[in-house]
């Protein structure tokens, strides 16, 4: 390989040598009169003396490493700047020889030569692009190229016989860039460009069509689409993806934070959102957990799990991960632990949260100065029939987290929440409500202590996307309770991003949610997903419904309603206006539980939730009501 390299630079300067000779004989033979007029031993003496800087200027200016197949405008200045420094050293030097250089013909042969030089690069170019192809120009390219350098590039991709046609939407700089990629790329070829400005419609860019928008590619044999626009709104979004749906699509766009360029990847779930992903851990947020001891309640979750990656990248002085199933715990250890190695310091706690004793021996052994409570049980049909355990666990368990806070001195408790404690209608949802409480009562005390409401999360464990990616996979049918169901919905990330930075900016007591766009039809997402995967909803593969759960109700409420929060410094986080009841309060409520529990009665411990939690109704009444709703008709575009 490298004999290969070192012959194709040799090569490409024997190939400038040459244009450089043909340039001098050139002026040779156009100065052969006249008062600049040199013999045949000055012009030799110009000649070489010319190329010499030329070719010394070149190296030095790493001109012979480019790829020149790939060059773009950086290559080409590169060697316009070269050329000019060795056009200024030969003037230099021409003084050293007034008698034997001419100083017209001199600049002349530079001139000369670097426009030679740029104009078979380009043309070389044009012949590589082109040696995949079938028709005679693509042909003839080939035989050019080969004649040229007599190498062959095996590492270099060739087109299958049947390349897939793609048609890329977007005829920007983003567009552009990716046309070229798939012009080199073995399994991709790019057929047209569509795009809504008319300045563009009719024109080319690399040969290639820009159509006008809406224009049907099924006769040009379209197989996939690419969104190439990055910038584009999300409500535009949406639009193409529904006019594009029927083709498999792809995405080229900066698909993380951190992306320097962007990367082409399949349209995922995470852009069924038809939102910008809200990335809101700030540096100052992340210069707040640094140093600190951070311990994380269910931490081997979906949310604790991310929750601990991400506080990992701020650098704490301890991560504390506390989990009753081990396994998520080992799971999320040994990822931090192949990505760190020994600069995490790291601890695993198996414990329960309805431990009490075994929650204060942690707490006095690690000392956390921030806690991140996830641990609960979420899961509604199975809360519906396990009442008792959903109070004990998820009510009475964060309860012994936040008197553990108290007693051992912690200064920030920040508790997960859901969308589903407002106007609950299912124990889980009442749970959760009723630990929000717990948390805004807490006033008076050096523990500062906050909640963060947010909906669902994609991808999460026992989430309806990898239910939804199960029964796709064996080919269906895909089952949902309610055509009508709609839904929020946030990534991991965005959820565990959230909780940190709400918690950094928390006061005490403050209960945060975040704003997460439009509510999604589970249907839709349950079609598109089907769509994503290659298959034809109802054709290929049935959705069919199966009735709403016990303590189901057909839509969330709206997190955001602006008449009743409080705006943050982030244009994503708000605080609701709630008012908090007082400890005393809180304990007779907490009392009424306890005494309920001791039933060991379902029956019994729910209609003592519902007796403690004002807001808690009948998901029947909600229901029946749901249409009406501004969340249904959001979602319907109404």
């Amino acid at each position: 390989m490298e004999k290969t390299k070192v012959k194709v630079r040799w090569m490409l300067m024997l190939y400038d040598a040459c244009i450089y000779l043909l340039c001098a004989f050139f002026l040779q033979a156009v100065y052969s009169i006249g008062p600049e007029n040199l013999t045949v031993s000055q012009t030799l003496i110009q000649m070489f003396l010319g190329i010499g800087i030329l070719m010394l200027c070149r190296i030095a200016g790493h001109v012979y490493e480019q790829i020149w197949r790939y060059a773009g405008p950086t290559e080409y200045f590169l060697l316009m700047i070269s050329d000019t420094v060795a056009c200024v050293l030969f003037l230099l030097v021409r003084h050293l020889f007034p008698a034997h250089i001419s100083l017209v013909r001199g600049i002349a042969l530079f001139a000369m030569d670097q426009l030679g030089c740029i104009v078979i690069r380009l043309g070389y170019q044009w012949v590589y692009q082109k040696r995949t192809g079938t028709g005679w120009i693509d042909r003839g390219a080939r035989k050019i190229l080969h004649m040229l350098t007599r190498i062959r590039f095996e590492d270099e991709p060739v087109k299958q016989a049947n390349p897939i046609r793609v048609a890329i939407i977007g005829a920007g700089n983003v567009g552009a860039n990716l046309a070229m990629e798939l012009m080199n790329h073995p399994v991709y070829q790019p057929v047209c460009f569509v795009d809504i400005d008319e300045m563009k419609v009719g024109r080319q860019i690399e040969g290639i069509e820009v159509l006008r928008g809406g224009v049907d590619l099924h006769p040009l044999g379209v197989q996939e689409v690419i969104f190439a626009m990055p910038n584009v709104p999300d409500e535009k979004r949406e639009e193409l993806y529904r006019k594009y749906r029927d083709y498999k699509i792809k995405t080229y766009d900066f698909s993380t934070v951190d992306s320097k360029k962007p990367r082409l990847h399949d349209f995922n779930i995470e852009d069924l959102l038809f939102r910008r992903a809200n990335h809101v851990l700030s540096p100052e947020t992340m210069a707040w957990y640094k140093g600190k001891h951070v311990l994380i309640t269910g931490g081997g979750g979906s949310i604790g799990s991310e929750l601990a990656r991400q506080i990992a990248r701020c650098k704490p002085s301890r991560l504390v991960i506390l989990d009753v199933y081990e396994n998520g715990a080992y799971d999320v250890q040994q990822e931090l632990r192949i990505q760190y190695g020994d600069e995490l310091n790291m601890r695993i706690e198996i414990a329960s949260v309805c431990d009490r004793d075994k929650i204060e021996k942690i707490f006095s052994e690690n000392t956390p100065d921030i806690v991140l409570h996830a641990a609960a049980h979420k899961h509604v049909p199975l809360m519906e029939r396990n009442v008792c355990e959903a109070v004990s666990n998820n009510v009475f368990g964060t309860l012994n987290v936040v008197e553990a806070c108290e007693k051992y001195g912690v200064s920030r408790f920040i508790m997960v929440s859901t969308d589903k404690a407002v106007n609950p209608t299912n124990v889980m949802g009442a749970t959760k409500r009723m630990c929000e409480m717990i948390v805004q009562s807490r006033t008076g005390s050096r523990t500062s202590f906050s909640a963060t409401r947010f909906g669902n999360v994609l991808g999460s464990n026992g989430s309806v996307i990898p239910l939804f990616r199960r029964q796709i996979e064996r080919g269906g049918p895909v089952t949902l309770t309610d055509r009508r169901i709609i839904r929020y919905f946030m990534t991991i990330p965005e959820a565990s991003q959230l909780v940190m930075t709400s918690g950094a900016m928390a006061g005490n007591g403050e209960l945060y949610v975040l704003d997460m766009g439009k509510p999604v039809r589970i249907l839709d997402l349950a079609e598109n997903m089907i769509r994503l995967s290659g298959f034809e909803p109802y054709k290929d593969i049935d959705i069919i419904e199966t009735g709403l759960r016990p303590g189901e109700k057909l839509y969330e409420e709206l997190l955001i309603k602006t008449e009743e929060l409080d705006r943050t410094g982030h244009d994503k986080i708000f605080v609701e206006r709630d008012r908090p009841l007082s400890r005393e309060e809180i304990e007779k409520k907490l009392q009424v539980l306890r005494e309920a529990l001791k039933t060991q009665s379902n029956r019994v411990v729910k209609q003592a939730l519902m007796d403690v939690v004002p807001t808690y109704q009948p998901p029947e009444k909600v229901n029946s009501e749901a249409i009406a709703s501004a969340e249904m008709q959001m979602a319907a575009g109404v």
